[in-house]
């Protein structure tokens, strides 16, 4: 059975989409068989491994709520075992479409557990807000990992997400299902500032081993990388973000272990 990761952090620009691009192409360079799933209406992971939106007939929402089959709607990015559910502008309304469901929560897990066998990694990337469509991917999942900027509001809403993932986790039990925190992931740190190893040591502190090892820092390599439809692995593989983000796949493989 597949490990099903949800990249989530109702706060916007933490490097959620980032992270869940290159952890999945990572992961595929490594070997391992991986399917990315876009929730996020923006479909910044759709274009940012390389998926033109303009010419996609179907998507996430059509596998989801029109009961499209899922060979319909997957697509190949061109990265060698790695797939994607694809996202359009329609999935802006998906959350009303999942209001009108029953046992609206799991829509997301009863269609992946059909496929998941197909996959050693299913990595979804959340849209930023703690939605029905958040509440999905973490009902569906096996883990969760939250990306935390180095910044001043680095712990800006991580009590009202920790909150959710607690609710989640007893929806769960009566299912005989878990959901654990895979790690929280320190990103876009600033060698040059001092403030940003602040913000390394009080995560820290707080959140102890739940912490990667793994920082990603703050690179201009992975800033350009989606505009190219590429991720860091493929266009700049010797470069800092490129580094990290193998350093942060070996993690996630170890913690498997």
């Amino acid at each position: 059975m597949s490990k099903i990761i949800s990249i989530v952090n109702q706060k916007g620009g933490v490097g959620k989409t980032t992270t869940a691009v290159n952890l999945s192409a990572t992961l595929a360079f490594l070997g391992k068989k991986v399917l990315l799933v876009d929730l996020d209406p923006q479909s910044n992971a759709t274009v940012g491994i390389g998926i033109n939106r303009g010419f996609l007939d179907k998507n996430v929402y059509d596998f989801m709520i029109n009961d499209i089959e899922f060979k319909s709607v997957c697509v190949s990015t061109g990265i060698k075992n790695l797939d994607i559910l694809p996202a359009t502008i329609e999935l802006a309304g998906l959350e009303l479409a999942l209001s009108t469901i029953k046992n609206r929560e799991f829509c997301l897990y009863n269609k992946l557990k059909v496929i998941q066998e197909q996959y050693e990694y299913v990595i979804i990337d959340c849209p930023p807000s703690l939605s029905l469509v958040t509440i999905n991917a973490l009902c569906a999942s096996t883990s969760i990992l939250i990306p935390v900027q180095c910044e001043f509001y680095a712990l800006d809403g991580l009590t009202q997400l920790f909150n959710t993932v607690r609710i989640v986790q007893n929806r769960l039990k009566s299912k005989k299902r878990k959901l654990k925190i895979e790690g929280i992931l320190l990103t876009m740190l600033d060698n040059r500032n001092n403030f940003g190893f602040e913000i390394v040591t009080e995560v820290r502190k707080y959140f102890k081993e739940k912490v990667f090892q793994t920082i990603v820092p703050r690179n201009v390599h992975l800033q350009i990388a989606p505009s190219h439809g590429r991720s860091i692995i493929q266009f700049s593989p010797n470069s800092r973000g490129a580094i990290a983000y193998r350093d942060l796949a070996q993690e996630v493989l170890k913690n498997e272990k």
